[in-house]
């Protein structure tokens, strides 16, 4: 991604657990993740973020501990669910609870004394369940906890984007993947960072799959011509 262009990049969360072997959905412990954010920062040279699902803790009072790791591991930014849809996940965290560990995250970053973005997913939008209403209650919620930005990956259309653009106060995230937004369409409605979310992690793993099967079959083809 940085040889591409990118102006910054960040592990995806389900992608991050994948590789370590363990399933998406708040699964994958803490003592794992800050090694390989570790790893990808030392491997680029533009700043790295990491999404830390809900902070790979029980609650907020184990947030600090995620947030002081991933910043010794040299991590810019962090985007904190707020649990997930996934099948056997956790589920979807009630706004009191994601903001007690925005705040929590806030603190260990103000005590620490390093920049770090703190990003707050949404789960709320046409796409996860609860309608535009909803997400924009919980992103004002979460910035008034001080989350930096909030990202709300249930705005897939533009009409979907426009009203969080209007109504969230401050920096706004959404996810561009096949068959959703264009990363030119939620530029020209204002906002400010997008992401791919698991896409690329899915990608890759798909390309894998196509290339056993082609290997273990009748002998390596297209999947492996551009390796």
């Amino acid at each position: 991604m940085g040889a591409a262009g990118g102006w910054a990049v960040a592990t995806t969360g389900a992608g991050l657990a994948q590789s370590l072997g363990a399933a998406t959905g708040d699964r994958l412990d803490r003592d794992r993740a800050p090694a390989a954010v570790a790893r990808n920062a030392a491997a680029v040279r533009v700043p790295v973020g990491t999404d830390i699902e809900g902070g790979h803790a029980a609650g907020p009072a184990g947030i600090g501990d995620t947030v002081r790791a991933v910043l010794a591991a040299g991590a810019v930014a962090v985007n904190i669910e707020g649990g997930s849809y996934e099948p056997g996940g956790v589920p979807p965290q009630a706004a009191a609870e994601q903001t007690a560990r925005i705040a929590a995250a806030r603190e260990a970053t103000d005590a620490e004394g390093g920049p770090l973005f703190v990003n707050a997913r949404v789960n709320a939008c046409p796409r996860g369940g609860g309608g535009v209403d909803r997400a924009l209650e919980r992103a004002a919620a979460f910035r008034a906890d001080r989350a930096d930005g909030v990202v709300v990956p249930g705005a897939v259309a533009p009409e979907t984007v426009k009203e969080p653009v209007a109504g969230v106060d401050g920096p706004l995230n959404v996810m561009v993947f096949p068959g959703a937004l264009t990363v030119a369409e939620p530029a020209a409605l204002g906002v400010t960072r997008i992401g791919a979310g698991a896409a690329l992690a899915r990608a890759a793993r798909a390309l894998v799959r196509r290339a056993a099967r082609e290997l273990l079959g009748r002998g390596p083809t297209g999947a492996t011509t551009g390796s």
